[in-house]
């Protein structure tokens, strides 16, 4: 059928990506990637209490998976943090503390996110190519 480009993140992050929860993906690095792009959840996932504080009982069931792709979302855009105040206003979309907050950051911009069945499958620490089924 094709390849598809995926995107690994931790749980609870990637659940609550899924849930429309959370709309933006920090990163340290820039991409020109858009489109759909798979979902997926991280083997390891965030042990910080205040990644977890995000997740409602709603939210639960889309935060448990990990090792595999658990959902789809377009990227529709890559917006770079120059500064404290830009990463500030869109604390409510990223869910990160304002301290994260350094130079060099940017935000992937997603919309229309769903979850899918669990497939299992290795991820990587960028962009990587999914076959479809």
């Amino acid at each position: 059928m094709g390849k598809v480009y995926a995107l690994s993140i931790k749980q609870p992050w990637a659940g609550l990506l899924l849930s429309g929860r959370k709309t933006i993906e920090v990163r340290s690095w820039l991409t020109r990637i858009r489109g759909r792009v798979l979902i997926h959840a991280a083997r390891i996932p965030d042990e910080r209490p205040e990644a977890w504080n995000w997740v409602t009982d709603k939210t639960r069931p889309l935060t448990l998976p990990v090792g595999g792709i658990i959902g789809e979302a377009v990227l529709d855009n890559c917006i770079r943090y120059s500064t404290q105040a830009e990463f500030n206003d869109h604390g409510s979309k990223h869910l990160n503390d304002a301290s994260w907050y350094r130079e060099g950051l940017y935000g992937f911009i997603f919309q229309k996110a769903i979850m899918l069945p669990f497939r299992r499958f290795s991820g990587n620490v960028r962009f990587f190519h999914v076959e479809e089924e």
